[in-house]
């Protein structure tokens, strides 16, 4: 759980605040969104604490987009963000998840034994007693920080492997052919520089195989990255530091 909430923060902390406004009324309309939809703030914080207990709930207004609320995140240190939640207060929205409220502090589950670990590229050694599937894309900036961190857990802990499933997002457009690349080749060297920033060579085979890694994300219900399952079936999105994944993959 600990782990969990500590994600989710990270995320929160590294979310770009973005610059709000109140809807005008529709065309028609006497009302403005204010007048139909109400909140309150011993609500919100009451929701937000179960993100993380330390953060605090500063400016609720309406979003950009119809139909959001934006929050203003406090966690300290300096440390602040935004998330926006729904009219229904049903779903968090961070980044490009939405999280329902009623699954917040309950770790999600899927059927590891139908994730094909051979089809993926392996960081670590592929005898490693603790499997975890990684979903990511090589232009995404949190994928890119995973990445890093995964290198110093292999380095210590030879139990631990990481079966790389490449994910690109439809918002990175470059994206598709660097990891349609890299699954040509199968190539760990080719997988860090995409990963680092480095060229790599246009594919040099088709893209059936991104094609089952797109349509087996979308199976398991995934829609951002980089997202993690471990051995049993849990799964987490987002990075962390070394230290604090090696205790996420062995449940502590």
């Amino acid at each position: 759980m600990k782990i969990a909430r500590l994600t989710l923060l990270t995320v929160l902390i590294l979310a770009v605040p973005f610059a709000a406004s109140a809807y005008p009324p529709e065309k028609g309309a006497s009302k403005d969104c204010m007048t139909c939809h109400k909140v309150d703030k011993k609500e919100v914080e009451s929701l937000v604490k179960k993100l993380g207990p330390n953060l605090s709930v500063g400016e609720i207004k309406l979003a950009p987009v119809k139909g959001l609320w934006q929050v203003e995140i406090d966690a300290g240190e300096g440390k602040r963000g935004v998330l926006f939640f729904d009219f229904a207060k049903k779903h968090f929205l961070v980044l490009n998840q939405l999280i329902p409220v009623e699954q917040i502090g309950k770790p999600k589950k899927v059927d590891a034994s139908k994730l094909p670990m051979k089809d993926a590229i392996i960081i670590g050694d592929a005898a490693a007693k603790k499997k975890v599937a990684v979903f990511t894309d090589p232009d995404c900036p949190y994928c890119r920080g995973l990445h890093e961190e995964m290198k110093k857990v292999i380095e210590k802990r030879k139990d631990i492997a990481f079966h790389i499933f490449l994910f690109p997002l439809p918002m990175h457009k470059e994206a598709y052919k660097k990891a349609q690349a890299v699954l040509c080749e199968n190539s760990r060297a080719l997988l860090d520089d995409a990963f680092t920033g480095k060229a790599v060579p246009e594919p040099k085979c088709g893209n059936e195989q991104l094609e089952k890694n797109l349509a087996l994300g979308k199976e398991l219900g995934f829609s951002g990255t980089p997202t993690l399952v471990r051995d049993d079936g849990i799964i987490m999105g987002g990075t962390l530091p070394a230290d604090k994944l090696i205790d996420w993959i062995d449940g502590k």
